[in-house]
């Protein structure tokens, strides 16, 4: 066991629930395929890392996936109680540093969470900022329920509301690099992620035609 965690909250791979608002744009095997390819970066971002992993599945685990690593399922009414039970779950099992990840971003290696975990040991929080107002990583040096309470979440008001109570507490934060995830056909046609990926370009083109 080492001192310090990484979760990911994946869901599960299922047409028609992935990346709902992209789906509206290119159709649901086309979000499909697009949320299976970001997967795969972020199995890539994890995999080498010498850090425990705890992977967290939308609905039910997939044993194939993640073959090595611990893997449960999210427990909560919305985000914010499924992240801080996770977070209960890794503090409890004596963790001392740990970050959370998504399973969308097209731009996530290794480093960033090598920096969150970097930056946990000088601060209590460190985000990861999403473009769109919300965070990618957020990670915690002891157990923190505000962050995941009574949140704007999928608002573009979510971070600049989180930090604003966090250091109205003296809560100490870092940040890390600015990413953008995928959630809209303006956000996929825009990224290094699609344009460098030629086979996802012409799958969803298929798709559409």
């Amino acid at each position: 066991m080492t001192d310090a965690l990484v979760i990911v909250f994946v869901k599960n791979i299922k047409l028609g629930t992935v990346k709902t608002r992209l789906a509206k744009t290119i159709g649901d095997f086309g979000a499909f395929e697009v949320y299976s390819e970001l997967v795969k970066i972020t199995e890539k971002a994890i995999e080498r890392l010498d850090i425990d992993k705890r992977i967290y599945f939308s609905n039910a685990v997939v044993d194939t996936k993640w073959q090595n690593d611990f893997k449960t399922v999210q427990n909560g009414i919305d985000l914010g109680e499924r992240m801080l039970n996770a977070f209960n779950d890794g503090f409890a099992a004596g963790y001392k540093r740990i970050v959370l990840i998504g399973s969308d971003l097209p731009d996530i290696n290794s480093t960033h969470i090598v920096k969150g975990l970097k930056a946990l040991t000088n601060s209590d929080v460190v985000f990861g900022p999403a473009e769109d107002g919300g965070y990618y990583l957020v990670g915690l040096s002891q157990p923190n329920t505000s962050i995941f309470t009574n949140k704007p979440w999928s608002q573009p008001n979510l971070l600049k509301e989180t930090l604003q109570e966090l250091h109205k507490n003296n809560v100490t934060v870092s940040t890390l690099d600015t990413l953008n995830d995928i959630d809209t056909y303006e956000d996929l046609i825009v990224s290094d992620f699609y344009n460098s990926n030629l086979k996802l370009q012409e799958k969803i083109q298929q798709l559409n035609d």
